[in-house]
C-alpha cells in the first residue's frame, strides 16, 4: 500500500537526486505506485525507499538501483559528502585522497561522483586511470600518502550489486568506531543534489611500483611452473599475469572465455571461487594444458583460490584454510623477520597456531575480516582468513591481496617441484607434524530474530561438556578437547552460521589419523545440525 509518508518521501528523494537516469526510474515506479498499477508496485517502492544503505565490512553494498537503498550517484554523493564531513573533522581537510573502480556496473559513474565531491570539498583527489584490483587501490592508498582511499566494488557479488570500500590512511579497512561516526556523517549529509562538486583532472597510475613490489615477494630460485589462470571476468587478469611474470612465472594459461572484464559474469552463475562450479571452466584448462597449479582470483583480485592434481590426476580446489597454513608456513620457514606476528580468524583453522609456535613466532586470532585481521598487533607479516583472503605483504597492502597471494603460491610450489615434492605433500608434511586440522561450516537460514535467539540461548545455557567464551557480543566460542565451535550470525545474511574444527594426532599413521579426524568432524556436524535447531 502506498502511504502519504512513502509517497512524500520519494517525492523529496527524486526531487534530490542528480542523475536523470534513476530520477525516471523512480518517477516511473512511484508513478505506477500511485496509478494503483501492478500490486507489487508500492512493495517495490516501499523496498527502495525502506533506508539507507549500512556500513558493512568496509563500507556499501548493494543493487545497482534507484533509491537510498540502492547503489546510485546520489548514494555515492552522500555518502562521499560524509566521509569528506568526517575527514576535515579530524584535521584532514584539503590533503590527497584516491578513488578507484572495478568493471561492474555504474562503477565508471560511481567512482567519478566520489571524487567530484571530494574536489567539491577541496581535497587533492587522485583518480586510477581505469578499472583495477582493490589490492592496487589499498596499495596506492599508502604508496603517495592520502588520508582515505575509496574502491568502487562489489568484490564476488551478484552481478546487479555494487560497492563503496573505504580505506583509510594506513592503507586498512573501516573499524569501529570510525564506521559509526562516518555513518552519522553521511546521515547528516545534505541532499545529493545539494552537494557541491567540482571537476577532477589529476590521475595516478600506482600499477607499475605495486607491480614491481609483488614481483619482489619470491622467496626462491626455482621458476618451473606452469600455471592456469582465471580472473572470472573481472579486473584482475591483467594485472595477475604481469605480477607472475615480472616474478619470473611466464607459463601463464588464462580461462578466454573469462579473461576480459565483464559485469554480467556470463560463465559463472555467481563468481565467487568458493561457489560450486565457479571453477569449473579454470581446472579443465589446467587438466586440458597440463598444468601444475591453477589459480581463480575473484572479480576485484583481492581473493585467490588455488588448485592442485591430486595423486590420481584429478583436479580440485584447496579449501582457505589448507591455502592459509601453506602460505604462512612458507613466509615463516623463508624467515628474515624479526619477532614477527602472523594472525587469522576466530573461524579459520588454529594450525596456524601452531606452525607460528614451531617457528618462534607470536600469533593472534581475531574477529572475522582483515580490518580486524591487519590490526592483530605490531610486527605483522601474514594474516588470512578461511575465505579466501591473504594478506601476504601487510607493509605494501593492507588487505588481502589476491595477487600476492597467486605469485608467492607459485613461488612455494615451484621450490617444492623442484625436489620432486607437491603442495599436497607439503599439506601431509604440516599435519604430521602439528596434527589433522579439518574444519567445515554450517549455514542455516533464520529471520535475524530468530538467530540472535539462538546465540543467547546458547550463550546463557552452553551445550555440556563444552568451554565457551565470548570474542564479541554476538560471537560464540565453544571448545572441547581436540573440537572447536564458533557460532554467529552473518553480516550480510538472515542466516546463522557455525564454524567446525576437529584436531586430530597423528600417532599410527597420517591415512589412519585423517580417517579419524573425517568421523569426528561428522560426528560434531551432525550435533551441532540438531543443537542450532533445538535452540
Amino acid at each position: 500500500m502506498l502511504t502519504p509518508a512513502l509517497r512524500d518521501a520519494a517525492y523529496r528523494w527524486i526531487a534530490d537526486d542528480p542523475d536523470p537516469g534513476t530520477r525516471a526510474e523512480l518517477q516511473a515506479l512511484l508513478a505506477a505506485a500511485l496509478a494503483g498499477g501492478a500490486p507489487g508496485d508500492a512493495a517495490e517502492l516501499a523496498d527502495r525507499m525502506s533506508g539507507p544503505l549500512r556500513f558493512g565490512t568496509a563500507g556499501l553494498r548493494g543493487p545497482v538501483r534507484a533509491g537510498p537503498s540502492g547503489m546510485n550517484v546520489a548514494v555515492v554523493r552522500r555518502a562521499t559528502a560524509g566521509l569528506a564531513a568526517w575527514l576535515t573533522g579530524r584535521g584532514d581537510g584539503g590533503r590527497p585522497v584516491v578513488v578507484g573502480r572495478d568493471a561492474r556496473h555504474g562503477s565508471e559513474a560511481f567512482a567519478r561522483a566520489a571524487a567530484e565531491v571530494l574536489a567539491g570539498a577541496g581535497f587533492a583527489v587522485h583518480v586510477l586511470p581505469e578499472p583495477l584490483p582493490t589490492p592496487v587501490l589499498a596499495f596506492a592508498v599508502r604508496r603517495i600518502g592520502a588520508v582515505a582511499g575509496i574502491q568502487i566494488t562489489a568484490s564476488h557479488n551478484p552481478p546487479a550489486d555494487n560497492g563503496y570500500k573505504v580505506y583509510l590512511a594506513d592503507g586498512a579497512q573501516l573499524a569501529p568506531p570510525v564506521d559509526a561516526e562516518i555513518e552519522a556523517a553521511i546521515t547528516a549529509a545534505p541532499g545529493a543534489f545539494s552537494i557541491p562538486t567540482a571537476p577532477v583532472r589529476t590521475v595516478v597510475d600506482p600499477v607499475e611500483d605495486y607491480l614491481a613490489r609483488v614481483a619482489s615477494l619470491p622467496r626462491g630460485g626455482a621458476r618451473g611452473l606452469r600455471i592456469a589462470l582465471t580472473p572470472l571476468h573481472g579486473v584482475g587478469g591483467r594485472a595477475a599475469v604481469h605480477a607472475l611474470s615480472r616474478a619470473g612465472f611466464t607459463d601463464v594459461h588464462v580461462v578466454g572465455s573469462q579473461a576480459v572484464p565483464d559485469p554480467d559474469f556470463p560463465t559463472v552463475a555467481f563468481p565467487n571461487p568458493e561457489e560450486p562450479g565457479a571453477t569449473d571452466a579454470l581446472l579443465a584448462l589446467a587438466a586440458e594444458v597440463d598444468a601444475d597449479l591453477a589459480i581463480a582470483l575473484d572479480p576485484d583480485a583481492d581473493r585467490c583460490a588455488l588448485g592442485v592434481p591430486g595423486p590420481d590426476g584429478m583436479w580440485r580446489m584447496l579449501s582457505g584454510d589448507e591455502t592459509g597454513v601453506l602460505l604462512g608456513d612458507h613466509l615463516l620457514r623463508c624467515g628474515g623477520y624479526t619477532d614477527p606476528l602472523v594472525a587469522t580468524t576466530v573461524v579459520s583453522s588454529s594450525m596456524l597456531g601452531r606452525i607460528a609456535q614451531a617457528y618462534g613466532a607470536r600469533y593472534a586470532e581475531t574477529l572475522t575480516g582483515f580490518k580486524w585481521i591487519v590490526r592483530g598487533g605490531p610486527g605483522l607479516v601474514y594474516g588470512y582468513e578461511e575465505a579466501l583472503g591473504y594478506c601476504v605483504d601487510p607493509d605494501a597492502v593492507r588487505d588481502k591481496d589476491g595477487i600476492a597471494a597467486a605469485v608467492l603460491a607459485a613461488d612455494l610450489l615451484a621450490g617444492l617441484r623442484a625436489r620432486g615434492r607437491t603442495l599436497l605433500d607439503r599439506l601431509d608434511e604440516l599435519a604430521a607434524a602439528h596434527g589433522v586440522h579439518l574444519t567445515a561450516g554450517v549455514s542455516l537460514r533464520m529471520e535475524p530474530a530468530a538467530r540472535d535467539a539462538v546465540v543467547a540461548r546458547l550463550g546463557a545455557q552452553p551445550p555440556q561438556g563444552w568451554e565457551i567464551d565470548r570474542p564479541a557480543p554476538d560471537v560464540l566460542r565453544l571448545r572441547r578437547a581436540g573440537e572447536r565451535l564458533v557460532i554467529r550470525p552473518s553480516g550480510t545474511e538472515p542466516k546463522l552460521k557455525a564454524y567446525l574444527e576437529v584436531v586430530e594426532p597423528v600417532t599410527d599413521g597420517l591415512d589412519e589419523a585423517r580417517a579419524r579426524a573425517t568421523d569426528r568432524l561428522a560426528a560434531l556436524r551432525a550435533e551441532v545440525g540438531d543443537l542450532l535447531q533445538e535452540a
